[in-house]
């Protein structure tokens, strides 16, 4: 992946965290289960976070402090992939968010090796670091409620 300038960089990345932000809105709309309906509304949530922190890199304005790497549970790398509907259940949902979050973590992390500057590395470290603490928490939501069936 190429970009431009770092600018175009981190406008590709405002609009992934919109994208989520989006699909996560929606996701905990379509939740049977308050307590899994509020855990997408809370990654929604996080994802307007990740926005305003990119969007206040752009302003000259970083305000981060760099995380440790996240334990991957490799959870997703045995499922198959599936493709967003409107009629998903629950298990396909969170097949989905963990897929959707690797890749955002693979993408942050390119990003992240690709800079040359500093203050732009951290800043996509933290946020590969924030996708993969998602991705880590559906799949212990996964784990634990469809280890048996796989």
């Amino acid at each position: 992946m190429h970009f431009d300038s770092l600018v175009d960089a981190l406008e590709f990345a405002i609009e992934k965290e919109e994208e989520a932000e989006q699909f996560y809105t929606e996701l905990a709309e379509k939740m049977e289960r308050p307590h899994m309906a509020r855990i997408f509304e809370n990654f929604a949530e996080e994802e307007r976070g990740h926005r305003r922190m990119i969007k206040d890199v752009i302003m000259g304005r970083p305000s981060f402090v760099p995380q440790p790497r996240v334990a991957d549970l490799q959870v997703s790398d045995h499922l198959m992939d599936v493709a967003p509907s409107p009629d998903m259940d629950y298990q396909q949902a969170l097949i989905f968010a963990m897929k959707a979050e690797k890749a955002a973590y693979a993408l942050y992390t390119q990003l992240s090796e690709a800079s040359e500057d500093s203050a732009m590395r951290d800043l996509f470290h933290l946020l590969a670091q924030e996708e993969a603490k998602h991705k880590r928490r559906f799949e212990i939501e996964y784990d634990e409620q469809f280890s048996g069936e796989n």
